[in-house]
């Protein structure tokens, strides 16, 4: 079932319309290195036989998942010989190139800098981490995009009526519920729904001579949505991203559908965990300390119980912080003390602050003139007179906003800072 010429394939518009680039180079035989990067059941291993059907080019295709640097150089030292001889191109289609280590990659480096092959490289992940950098800037990328439901039903209904290559001869009736059901659990994954056609309809009742196949005779056949989240690749990153910015914008209802996502497709919970604890401390912070409690003990919760029902306490925490008032006060406030330290240095400890544990250290005024803070009485704002910046670091890093229990800390920060304020000027004078 799969296309054997370009205008058999479905989908990719952007690429392969009339007049495109890559169309263009794919007719003329002038197709370059190059690198197909997209989801799976996209096309790019269906794309990558289509050239090799359409070249005059020696065409070798191996998979990274099973193939070695010896696989490689062997292929390497064939085209060598094959380019000496005849003078005849030879195109490596490496599948799931992402495979490849980067000293792995370096094998091909120099054999597609001298010219000796042209390399297609497929891969689902973004080849600007997964790709070594001097290969990749001797490729093309192409961005291959997910099949949209119509794309996938008309490649279902082709694959109904093809008598040569699909499964025309058994005769199938696909219910219209049934199509759906094949669209829906495929996730956009053609490879996947036509793996879920073939199978039903293999099962799928005779009944004066045609197969019928239904929604639930799908459903069975699948089992369930293939749920595509590979935890290494950018499907992992981009979910969690979604899930953490769902939180940070206050809906549950969101956050608890990308947790239902991951944990669903086997993501690790603790994993899960340790990001939401992060933004516990970063998103909600002051506005609501209980946030960071309630987010540490899911994480212990998660640790006792083991999953699956780890997810009950992984949920609780997730509602819990998308419906906190939110505050980022603290990190910008780190933030703001941090660049200061990079712009000043290692400025010296007042000697008023510095430990005394010896005589020699208190002869040299180490510790001298600290005051200790609960020798004052709690209404004596003279308290909050000592300095404890460096000389001529002002501060200010850190601004409480009115919201949540931060607002409670905006007064007592006016106090603070004006009682330093006022012992800066008296000491001025």
């Amino acid at each position: 079932m799969r296309p054997r010429t370009l205008d058999e394939i479905v989908g990719q518009e952007h690429l392969l319309a009339p007049g495109r680039a890559l169309r263009q180079a794919i007719e003329t035989d002038q197709v370059g290195s190059m690198v197909f990067w997209g989801p799976p059941g996209s096309g790019k291993t269906t794309l990558a036989e289509v050239i090799a059907n359409t070249t005059m080019a020696r065409f070798v295709g191996i998979s990274a998942v099973s193939a070695g640097v010896a696989d490689v150089r062997k292929v390497i030292q064939e085209a060598e010989h094959l380019r000496a001889r005849l003078g005849r191109r030879t195109i490596l289609f490496l599948d799931e190139i992402h495979r490849f280590s980067k000293s792995q990659q370096d094998a091909v480096l120099q054999a597609v800098e001298r010219g000796i092959i042209t390399l297609i490289g497929a891969t689902t992940e973004n080849p600007s981490f997964e790709v070594n950098s001097a290969l990749l800037s001797r490729c093309r990328v192409y961005t291959l995009r997910p099949l949209t439901e119509a794309q996938l039903r008309l490649i279902l209904r082709r694959a109904v009526e093809d008598v040569e290559r699909g499964l025309g001869t058994l005769n199938v009736d696909l219910d219209p519920e049934a199509e759906s059901a094949l669209v829906r659990l495929s996730g956009g994954d053609a490879r996947i729904a036509l793996n879920g056609l073939e199978l039903a309809a293999s099962v799928a009742p005779v009944a004066e001579g045609r197969r019928r196949v239904s929604r639930a005779l799908v459903e069975d056949a699948m089992q369930r949505q293939v749920l595509v989240h590979d935890r290494a690749g950018d499907a992992h990153y981009d979910v969690v991203s979604a899930f953490i910015k769902s939180m940070r914008g206050s809906d549950p209802d969101a956050a608890l559908y990308w947790l239902a996502r991951m944990i669903e497709a086997g993501e690790d919970p603790l994993f899960i965990v340790r990001r939401m604890v992060l933004l516990a401390a970063e998103d909600v912070g002051l506005a609501d300390p209980q946030a960071l409690v309630v987010t540490v003990a899911a994480q212990q919760a998660v640790h006792l119980v083991g999953m699956p029902e780890g997810y009950l306490p992984l949920a609780e925490a997730a509602v819990y912080l998308a419906t906190a008032p939110k505050s980022n006060s603290a990190y910008a406030a780190y933030g703001r003390a941090r660049a200061e330290v990079q712009a000043t240095g290692t400025l010296p400890v007042p000697l008023h602050l510095r430990n005394a544990p010896t005589g020699l250290m208190r002869a040299l005024e180490y510790g001298k003139g600290y005051e200790y803070i609960h020798d004052f009485e709690p209404d004596d704002l003279a308290r909050f007179r000592q300095r404890y910046l460096p000389d001529g670091i002002r501060g200010g890093y850190f601004t409480p906003r009115a919201i949540g229990y931060e607002a409670k800390l905006v007064e007592r920060m006016r106090q603070l800072r004006t009682a330093r304020n006022q012992d800066e000027r008296s000491q001025k004078r």
